[in-house]
């Protein structure tokens, strides 16, 4: 996918797709150094990580002021989605030199976005509209940090690959939730996951 392809699927203006290439000049800067995303992904930046990240935008819920993204390692999907209009999202990253990478690169594209460098069970930010997280852990793990971290009307949005169903099996015992499933517009086998109402049972 090229950044025109990018603009024309999801229509996002002229200096939203400027931050997004200086995101993704960044990413290929500094990827050599501390492997951010897999070498073998570099020549389809656009497809296969800001596009991948840029399909939640559309399952924002109207009037979402905080997200807060888990693990977000490059930034995906937190810092996309903080480029594409999220007012104000919260990156926990535990990897110094990768929560750098983020700071900066949030720094040269103005993204509203707070970098946490630390562990996810003791992070603290602010109560979230939105917790997201993209190729960190299954829903057995995934459920119980967000829980704790989600306004009591608060989504959950998770990106999954063929693993999906066996992942909502799993917690079925143990979680209340509301289920919605997307199909992915980027790989054939995922699915969107947007999550509500979530209690322990």
């Amino acid at each position: 996918m090229t950044p025109a392809q990018f603009q024309a699927r999801f229509g996002v203006s002229r200096e939203t797709l400027d931050k997004l290439q200086v995101y993704e000049a960044q990413l290929r800067k500094w990827n050599p150094a501390i492997n951010l995303v897999a070498k073998s992904t570099l020549d389809d930046i656009w497809g296969r990580h800001l596009a991948d990240s840029a399909q939640l935008f559309a399952l924002v819920p109207a009037g979402t002021q905080v997200q807060v993204d888990l693990g977000s390692g490059a930034g995906f999907p937190g810092l996309v989605l903080a480029i594409m209009g999220v007012p104000s999202v919260h990156l926990v990253e535990s990897d110094v030199r990768k929560a750098a990478f983020l700071r900066e690169t949030a720094r040269l594209t103005g993204a509203p976005a707070t970098v946490h460098a630390v562990r996810i069970e003791v992070a603290e930010v602010p109560p979230a509209d939105i917790v997201s997280a993209r190729a960190l852990a299954e829903l057995t793990m995934l459920l119980p940090w967000a829980h704790r971290l989600l306004k009591k009307d608060g989504v959950c949005l998770f990106p999954k690959g063929k693993t999906a169903e066996d992942e909502l099996t799993a917690v079925r015992d143990s979680w209340n939730m509301r289920i919605e499933r997307f199909p992915s517009q980027t790989d054939a086998a995922g699915t969107l996951l947007r999550l509500s109402d979530i209690s322990p049972r």
